[in-house]
């Protein structure tokens, strides 16, 4: 029993690490925030898929990535907060590995462009944002989130013992 909460505990501090890792790299290339992002960390929101500590590790990565990276109060707390609702939703439809990133995909293409607009002042620019941040969310998560998913599918027992 002990193991198993130090196996998820682990598995949450590496996922958020890796995020934070991934989200500050890219961040020096301008992509990890703004009307165009395409956060390479967001690949890794399929990784609730294979183990309910993703969810955690997720939504702590992206806390800790958005307030790095320099983002406004609301950014950190609604941007985490639809990472964290795409990793719920992955989990809840894991037996189904094709639909693993659309619900990243939806909650971000929903709720960033929202905070987007409000923090920079921009309410006119919603729709142009939920296509900027959709076509981001669709190249990480859908292409590269994908092909994560089917090269760690095999390795999964290893990866992630039950």
């Amino acid at each position: 029993m002990k193991n198993k909460k130090v196996l998820f505990l682990t598995q949450a501090a590496m996922i958020a690490a890796l995020y934070t890792v991934l989200t500050v790299f890219v961040s020096a290339f301008g992509l990890a925030s703004g009307a165009i992002q395409v956060r390479i960390s967001e690949a890794l929101t399929i990784l609730p898929y294979f183990t309910p500590a993703a969810i955690p590790g997720l939504f702590i990565g992206c806390l800790i990535s958005n307030t790095i990276t320099g983002c406004a109060i609301w950014d950190i707390v609604f941007g985490s907060l639809a990472t964290l609702l795409g990793a719920v939703g992955t989990y809840l439809l894991r037996r189904f590995k094709w639909v693993a990133p659309f619900p990243p995909i939806i909650a971000n293409t929903l709720i960033v462009p929202f905070v987007l607009s409000y923090v920079y002042g921009l309410p006119d620019s919603i729709p142009f944002l939920m296509l900027t941040v959709g076509i981001g969310e669709v190249l990480s998560c859908g292409i590269l989130g994908m092909a994560l998913l089917f090269a760690l599918d095999r390795y999964k027992k290893i990866l992630f013992p039950a």
